[in-house]
């Protein structure tokens, strides 16, 4: 189908592709195009022989993300903008092009329809340009690979383009196609007594005090542990077996890591920095359980020592427990129940003076996005969900992290941050305890620092610096403001999102490739 446009631009093109990706993908904002195009989550590619080999990387690469659009027709300059070449065939093309992609030889599937291949003629010369619209596959369709060889044919986008998955990813995406969770397999070898039954007797000590009554309360310690997924009947020889989560949540480290042999669970204060750190706790130890039931209790009394609990009465009680605190506990349940046991690295929690960074081994299973958003809960170990769910911790409805956002927003806090990051797999949560810049009675305004004491002289000097320099409506990176301030690029990020809490400046809402420019 053609859409001739005799005097329509490159750039009218694009808004139109991308009202067709928000409409079918809600994936790009047309008002941030210019920032968009090195986050690579769009391709254009010459096409003037035929087919480029390398789309089909591309079309992998993007459906085993968060999809993405290919033009064929297109050049990209040195400088990142886009020159339109047009297509010698594009019947010939069209054909060839879905001759292909239903070749189960070269793709292993087809996730696109005939409404997600477009056809232009673009600008003054007509030059013709064909407009790709690549979902991202479901979690049951994935990986998405080509010439018939899984592992080799896999692969993901990064911020320098398509990637070869490693073993490990593709592993991982196969093991996250099943409904039935990881954490639901049965350990036929390994008996029960393998289990810390102290770990056990606080757990239900805690269920029976906060669901007084519960039906579970009557049974004895395997009925109880079969009723919540920590055990169940092996096919192999009819008798109770721990199941992984039972493992992961009641076993012992030195039992966990024979059936995981990367797990690993690891709490840091870097509360000084003279020092590389002031406290530490972590699951090879050896000086208690290591398993994630105690980790997560000793690390969230940790996490909330220095949280300020106002004075509250209910009926005739103190509450002790705010919105942050709740916060909180969703935020470690969710990184200990999204992770991936499997995958390297471990679970790493790492307290700061201003912040808390909550990370976990694993991608996003519903995407970074729909993580935001909420709505749709997918974990990766629904098993260790239920029983955190049994003692009032976790969310079932997918609408934990939404909590979170919702809290620091009413907090004064600058909002929290996911970042997920490929090649290992990895989610990261920032919750920062940075309050807002707040106006003066003046009008003007000012820049807390984390401990809410106004900027040094020296600080807004530096200040001064960035905005004399940066020019209206050019976007600049961290990295080129560093010879500017004669500070290192770490500082300079921490200048600049000063700056835009402090509504001075904006940013592209990138997480790499991030860009600032005047408001």
């Amino acid at each position: 189908m053609y859409c001739f446009m005799c005097k329509v631009g490159l750039k009218s093109l694009i808004q139109i592709c991308e009202r067709k990706v928000i409409a079918v993908q809600d994936v790009f904002d047309i008002s941030q195009f210019d920032e968009y195009r090195e986050d690579n989550r769009r391709e254009v590619k010459k096409a003037n022989g035929g087919l480029p080999v390398s789309l089909w990387d591309t079309y992998s690469a993007f459906a085993n993300c968060y999809g993405g659009v290919i033009i064929l027709g297109v050049k990209e300059e040195k400088d990142g903008s886009w020159r339109t070449t047009g297509l010698q065939n594009e019947a010939k093309l069209r054909k060839d092009f879905w001759d292909t992609i239903n070749n189960p030889k070269k793709v292993n599937i087809n996730l696109l329809s005939d409404e997600d291949v477009k056809t232009y003629v673009v600008g003054e010369n007509k030059d013709v340009v064909m407009v790709i619209y690549v979902p991202m596959a479901k979690r049951e369709q994935k990986p998405v690979y080509i010439n018939n060889d899984i592992f080799n044919g896999t692969f993901r986008r990064n911020y320098e383009g398509d990637y070869h998955c490693t073993r490990l990813q593709v592993k991982t995406m196969l093991r996250d196609q099943t409904e039935r969770t990881m954490d639901m397999e049965v350990l036929d070898k390994v008996p029960m007594e393998d289990l810390n039954y102290e770990t056990i007797h606080g757990y239900r000590n805690s269920h029976r005090t906060l669901k007084e009554g519960h039906p579970f309360e009557r049974l004895n310690d395997h009925e109880y542990l079969r009723s919540i997924g920590a055990a169940a009947i092996s096919e192999e020889d009819g008798q109770l077996h721990p199941t992984a989560a039972g493992m992961l949540m009641f076993g012992n480290e030195y039992n966990i890591v024979r059936h995981f042999p990367e797990y690993f669970l690891d709490y840091r204060e870097e509360l000084d920095s003279t020092i590389r750190w002031t406290d530490r706790l972590h699951s090879s130890s050896g000086e208690w359980s290591g398993n994630v039931c105690d980790f997560y209790f000793r690390v969230y009394n940790k996490l909330i020592k220095d949280i300020k609990i106002p004075f509250k009465m209910v009926g005739g009680e103190r509450v002790d427990d705010t919105p942050v605190h709740k916060a909180l506990r969703e935020a470690l349940a969710n990184c200990l129940i999204n992770a991936d046991y499997h995958g390297v690295r471990g679970v790493v929690i790492r307290k700061e003076p201003d912040k808390i960074i909550f990370a976990n081994p694993g991608y996003v299973r519903t995407g970074k996005k729909q993580m935001r958003l909420g709505g749709e809960s997918d974990p990766r170990n629904k098993s260790l969900m239920k029983m955190f769910n049994l003692i009032n911790i976790g969310e079932r409805a997918g609408s934990g992290v939404p909590n979170i956002f919702n809290v620091w927003e009413d907090e004064g806090f600058i909002e929290p941050e996911i970042e997920e990051r490929f090649d290992p797999d990895r989610t990261v949560l920032s919750l920062p305890f940075v309050k807002k810049a707040t106006e003066k009675s003046d009008g003007k305004k000012t820049t807390e620092k984390s401990d809410r004491k106004k900027v040094t002289k020296k600080t807004q000097e530096q200040y001064e610096k960035i905005l004399a320099f940066m020019k209206p409506d050019i976007w600049y990176k961290a990295n080129e403001l560093v010879e500017v301030l004669g500070v290192k690029e770490t500082r300079t990020k921490e200048l600049l999102r000063a700056l835009v809490s402090d509504e001075k400046l904006e940013d592209n809402g990138a997480t790499k490739g991030k860009r600032y420019k005047k408001r």
